[in-house]
């Protein structure tokens, strides 16, 4: 792959340089490197060379390993199926599909045991019937389709918002208001390809509403309602005013008090039209275990 440096990257090392413009881990940037994989017109580079503006860079990344999802029989809470699809309750912790660094053990593992390989195909044959994601620690309502024909239906809703998500989650801080409305477009973040934004280039509109149900000192208990769908909206929103959700050290909680394993974030509630059937589809959770667990350590140490 070929890169043109531009002025305005002047003074950046290479290293950082080719992690933001390849979407690539920093260390992975590095490992090119120190292996003569890169080169700056034409010649072999150190790690700490700095961007100068104007280069030509050479960079020869390795073939992506190709991962292949099968069928593993790994127990998962299924709320409600049909011919067409399923509603899955993923537990915290749980990847949603294979990908590097988790190659198998996923959610879609699962499904392919559950379903005898029978789920829609628009998604590829890593994730096939996954219409939405949840983050790896994020639980809750998963909504899974079995052909295309659904899975393009529920696409569609999404697409329009008439597709309805609810979370609950414990944030940082006392907020101000009991109710409110984040509206800020989300992007992929400069500094960190990995990471989500608040951003106005190449970004998405994002509006998160959220309500109140309890206050701590130090924390407040939110019921948040995704009016649009973006990866890591609620973090990002809520990182954004000031309120990152607990356990969430990517966004903001750094120090963890709490001591979670992962933000503590759920999604209880989903509601659509079945795409084939026309029903209107209405499923919700109890919160699960460690949420609980959160609250009942709120309620004892920080009321």
């Amino acid at each position: 792959m070929t890169i043109q440096t531009a002025l305005n990257d002047k003074d950046k090392r290479i290293d950082l340089y080719l992690s933001e413009q390849l979407s690539i881990s920093r260390s992975l940037a590095q490992e090119l490197i120190s292996s003569g994989c890169v080169k700056v017109n034409g010649c072999i580079t150190a790690k700490n060379y700095r961007i100068r503006g104007g280069e030509t860079i050479e960079a020869e990344l390795p073939e992506p390993e190709e991962i292949e999802a099968v069928p593993q029989d790994i127990p998962i809470e299924i709320v409600y199926e049909d011919n067409h699809l399923l509603v899955v309750n993923k537990p915290q912790g749980m990847v949603v599909h294979p990908a590097a660094g988790n190659p198998d053990g996923t959610l879609v593992n699962a499904l392919l045991h559950h379903c005898k390989g029978r789920l829609s195909s628009i998604n590829g044959k890593i994730r096939p019937g996954i219409v939405h994601r949840l983050d790896k620690d994020t639980a809750g309502l998963l909504i899974v389709a079995k052909d295309d024909q659904a899975h393009a239906g529920l696409a569609a809703q999404i697409a329009a918002h008439t597709f309805s998500r609810k979370y609950e989650a414990v944030v940082l801080g006392n907020l101000k208001d009991d109710f409110g409305t984040v509206d800020k477009p989300i992007g992929r973040s400069k500094t960190d390809r990995k990471k989500m934004a608040v951003t106005y280039e190449n970004a998405k509109e994002a509006v998160t509403h959220y309500r109140v149900i309890s206050r701590y000192n130090g924390f407040t208990h939110v019921e948040l309602t995704l009016e649009t769908g973006r990866t890591h909206q609620i973090r990002v929103h809520m990182a954004s005013i000031g309120h990152p959700v607990a356990g969430d050290s990517v966004y903001g909680d750094k120090k963890n008090v709490l001591k979670l394993n992962g933000q503590c974030l759920f999604a209880f509630h989903i509601g659509f039209v079945h795409p084939i059937t026309g029903e209107k589809m209405v499923f919700e959770v109890e919160r699960p275990e460690f949420f609980n667990n959160v609250l009942e350590k709120l309620n004892k140490a920080y009321s």
